[in-house]
């Protein structure tokens, strides 16, 4: 294994954190926008919305936490080969690929509970057409 092995995980680490960041962003504003109308209208539904979304961001959260750390180690990986020390190396890159597999398992998390907001609306709808 030579330094360019985890100089590979660069460019996919800077992909998964800017879609991980637009994640947050859009929830942040979904967020900010539930949270005028539930000061509006103190729906149930609003607050059960809102509990799925807390939990988002906290896997959200999670994801760059871990993705950050994956990109530090991989660095650390970078330099101990640099330097000739090619156990530490491996061993740091593994542990990079580790961060980066929970990472994305999260993601897939994260992904399964953003529907559950979506029926969480739907059901509101099927539940207004039946009363109307």
């Amino acid at each position: 294994m030579d330094i360019t092995t985890p100089a590979l995980l660069f460019p996919a680490v800077t992909l998964l954190m800017l879609a991980y960041t637009n994640r947050f962003n859009t929830l942040a504003t979904i967020i900010r926008n539930l949270h005028g109308k539930y000061q509006a209208d103190r729906n149930a539904n609003l607050l059960a919305q809102i509990a799925n979304l807390r939990y988002r961001v906290y896997l959200i959260r999670n994801m760059q936490i871990l993705g950050v750390a994956s990109l530090l180690l991989c660095v650390v990986s970078m330099f101990a080969l640099f330097e000739g020390w090619l156990v530490g190396g491996q061993w740091s890159f593994a542990a990079a690929l580790i961060l980066m597999i929970l990472s994305m398992l999260l993601s897939l998390r994260e992904l399964q509970v953003s529907v559950g907001a979506l029926e969480l609306l739907l059901g509101e709808l099927e539940e207004g057409e039946m009363k109307g």
